[in-house]
């Protein structure tokens, strides 16, 4: 019975002392719990970074105004009244762009609100003309061919929106909405042109005529509002990538409807 006694102390001591070589592993401490799902992103903090866009921008130019009063003056010199005009409509222009982002994120556990300034400078924007031509006499007794050229256009070089953004983040992503103003610096004009070939009662040809006119704002500062959705995904320690949609709605003589989709590259410090 003693030796018994004596190998089970003797086999007890030696287990302790093998268990106190093991060393305290994280997982023996349940340091897993919850599992990978658990993981949350630290989004709180300044950020910036660079963006491309590619989009279309929707133009009406039935306010442009309309009839193009350039025209109307021209038609009065050479003292034609009553002929009607036609009006400017809608076009739509494909372009891209590049720039940059920048902001700040608060954090609420899964929740995130911030502030954001996008910029992005491209060629948006674009044209309508229309043109007429008509054959009469007039006051001085001869024959008139006049064709006549209306045009306007908009040439949005730079455009600015200041976003509220709200976030709710899923583990490496972090979806969102954003709404806010938009800014935007463009070049708005409008021109006419009537030529005018001048025969004689006989059809002699004697000659023409050609009278151009024309008005443009240059750098003219346009608003209006955006909205859109996107999502940030982090890649590696504080740089993340982007992707996003954005709506901007421009009220000026030209009403401008912009839709861009975005990639971006950023880094949240």
């Amino acid at each position: 019975m003693r030796r018994i006694l004596l190998a089970a102390v003797m086999l007890g001591a030696a287990a302790g002392a093998q268990a106190a070589d093991v060393p305290d592993l994280p997982i023996l401490r349940g340091a897993f719990t919850g599992g990978p799902a658990a993981a949350t992103v630290d989004w709180q903090g300044y950020y910036i970074g660079g963006q491309w866009g590619y989009g279309s921008s929707d133009e009406n130019f039935g306010r442009s105004p309309s009839p193009n009063p350039l025209l109307m003056g021209l038609l009065a010199e050479r003292g034609i009244s009553g002929w009607p005009t036609l009006n400017l409509g809608k076009v739509s222009h494909r372009s891209s762009g590049g720039g940059a982002f920048a902001g700040y994120n608060s954090q609420w556990e899964d929740v995130v609100v911030g502030v954001e300034a996008s910029y992005l400078h491209g060629g948006f924007g674009g044209s309508d003309s229309n043109s007429f031509n008509r054959f009469q006499a007039l006051a001085d007794g001869n024959n008139h061919d006049i064709t006549s050229i209306s045009r306007a256009f908009i040439d949005i070089n730079d455009m600015l929106t200041l976003r509220i953004r709200g976030a709710y983040q899923c583990a490496f992503f972090l979806p969102y909405l954003f709404g806010g103003v938009a800014l935007g610096n463009a070049d708005i004009g409008r021109s006419a042109t009537l030529t005018d070939n001048i025969y004689s009662p006989l059809g002699l040809f004697l000659g023409s005529v050609t009278r151009t006119a024309q008005e443009i704002q240059h750098s003219h500062l346009i608003y209006g509002y955006s909205a859109g959705l996107g999502v940030d995904m982090m890649l590696y320690h504080g740089l993340f990538a982007r992707a996003e949609w954005e709506y901007v709605r421009f009220t000026s003589s030209v009403d401008t409807s912009i839709n861009t989709v975005r990639l971006g590259l950023g880094y949240k410090f």
